[in-house]
């Protein structure tokens, strides 16, 4: 294999990367991991959020330190590069959100959609410049009445927000990788 074939393997592996770190961050309320997915000055139009990133992660912290329970899955990543720094990326995402809107009442909702993302590699980095969240499908569900300790029993621990979900206890324990 050339040299040019690893560097785009190893380009592609990047902007997965980063996608599963927005992905943890926004799940978990983790703001560096957050942070870490987006330019400083990029642009996110989130449908009920349009504009900087920066923007969009506190408005996100904003509402997911408040404990509710999300989930974000990634699937179906198209990666074309439009040159050796910029690249376009549609990614399908499921989410699940469950917690209280803006009166104080319990809502869940699914959402299915594409992430159409242009990426931008700077300093030997890839970072999301541009979002738009583009939905395909929305449903609003009935959430669980039975409170999640009774609903989950004895499927322990339940994920939480960072830093107390098991996650960051297992980073903790890394060994620096020296290749």
């Amino acid at each position: 294999m050339d040299q040019a074939k690893i560097n785009e393997l190893h380009d592609r592996e990047a902007i997965r990367d980063c996608l599963y770190r927005y992905c943890r961050g926004i799940d978990r309320a983790d703001e560096a991991a957050l942070r870490s997915a987006y330019w400083p000055d990029a642009h996110d139009n989130h449908g009920a959020y349009c504009g900087s990133a920066e923007g969009f992660i506190r408005f996100a912290l904003g509402v997911f330190k408040t404990e509710p329970r999300n989930i974000h899955q990634i699937t179906n990543v198209l990666i074309e590069f439009i040159s050796r720094a910029e690249a376009a990326v549609e990614s399908y995402f499921t989410a699940l959100q469950h917690g209280p809107d803006k009166y104080g009442e319990v809502r869940q909702t699914l959402l299915c959609g594409r992430y159409c993302d242009l990426f931008q590699k700077r300093e030997g980095e890839w970072r999301i410049a541009e979002r738009t969240v583009v939905y395909d499908w929305l449903e609003e569900q009935i959430p669980p009445a039975v409170l999640e300790a009774e609903r989950f029993g004895p499927r322990q621990p339940i994920g939480a927000p960072h830093p107390h979900d098991p996650v960051y206890a297992l980073g903790k324990r890394r060994i620096p990788f020296s290749p």
